[in-house]
């Protein structure tokens, strides 16, 4: 339909009214089909417009390219709804436009989710994390874990004043943890916040331990405030090591290190990866909204609240 209409519109001396007089036939000749409004035809127009810049297919079914198939079976399977979404925000870009098709296919995600998603530059961030994951991991294995890896991770659904410390940062994760299992990706299960680990006869304590049922491991992230050191990957390598010897188990893939800081050299991230035999990834965090330090301090408490309202129903 769209590449019809994209004809139809070249020859036709109907100029602005081309869609209303388009909307008007095509209802008269089909009266039990109601997708024919002036806007969905528009957007069947851009719809082929967008994805005819990647198959050929879609131009000229007799083309022999084998990802045509695919593409078209893809793009069948989400509503025409998301379509609509995606064409809005990606109309120019067809490699992200495919992106988020494949995205919401593969996570079910309802146009909400969807829009959220469209919203994060989610296919700016995918899989940009700096790794060691293709020297320290099988290939298939590297490739999985660097697909689920973003840098940088988005905290904005976090509510933080200014000043905030790294208890504060791992408190919001945790209390927000559903909206950290969307940032994180597909796969990803909490285990534990603060997880203990014996190591021999000393005690260390994992930020925030998860496991990725893709990949079939453990996961371990390390939250920091501050600017990346390179220490931080000898400490969160030992906690792979450990966790490796502790708690994985003979069905388990090695596991993987995650650490997210507020800011890294990229260089000097690299250069850290390159001395650890562990499998560490290195991402920053970003955060567009921080409330001032007394903000907490101009929010009533929940006994203000639930007074204020007994008042009130007195005073009825």
């Amino acid at each position: 339909m769209g590449r019809d209409i994209v004809e139809l519109h070249a020859d036709s001396k109907w100029g602005n009214k081309f869609y209303a007089n388009l909307s008007r036939d095509l209802a008269e000749a089909l009266p039990n089909v109601k997708s024919f409004s002036e806007t969905n035809l528009k957007y069947m127009k851009y719809f082929y417009q967008l994805y005819s810049q990647i198959s050929p297919q879609l131009v000229d079914e007799n083309a022999a390219e084998e990802i045509s198939p695919q593409l078209v079976d893809e793009l069948c399977k989400i509503p025409w709804g998301h379509h609509r979404y995606i064409i809005d925000k990606r109309k120019s870009k067809p490699e992200k436009a495919i992106f988020y098709v494949r995205k919401t296919i593969e996570n079910n995600w309802s146009r909400a989710v969807l829009l959220n998603w469209l919203g994060t530059d989610l296919y700016e961030r995918q899989g940009k994390a700096i790794t060691n994951f293709h020297n320290q991991l099988p290939a298939v294995q590297g490739d999985l874990a660097q697909e689920i890896t973003k840098d940088p991770y988005n905290f904005d659904f976090l509510t933080l004043t200014e000043g905030y410390n790294e208890k504060e940062l791992k408190d919001a994760l945790q209390n927000n943890i559903v909206n950290f299992l969307l940032e994180l990706g597909s796969g990803f299960a909490f285990v534990g916040r603060e997880y203990r680990l014996l190591i021999g006869k000393t005690e260390k304590f994992i930020d925030l331990l998860f496991y990725n049922i893709r990949l079939h491991c453990y996961v371990v992230v390390e939250v920091k405030t501050g600017k990346f050191d390179s220490a931080h990957i000898g400490q969160l390598g030992t906690y792979v090591a450990a966790t490796n010897h502790i708690l994985k188990s003979e069905r388990d893939n090695p596991t993987i290190g995650l650490l997210i800081c507020k800011e890294k050299d990229n260089v000097l991230a690299q250069y850290a990866l390159e001395s650890s035999s562990e499998p560490i990834g290195v991402s920053e965090y970003e955060l567009s909204k921080l409330y001032p330090e007394d903000f907490k301090g101009t929010l009533p408490s929940i006994e203000e609240i639930e007074q204020e309202f007994r008042d009130n129903r007195l005073t009825e």
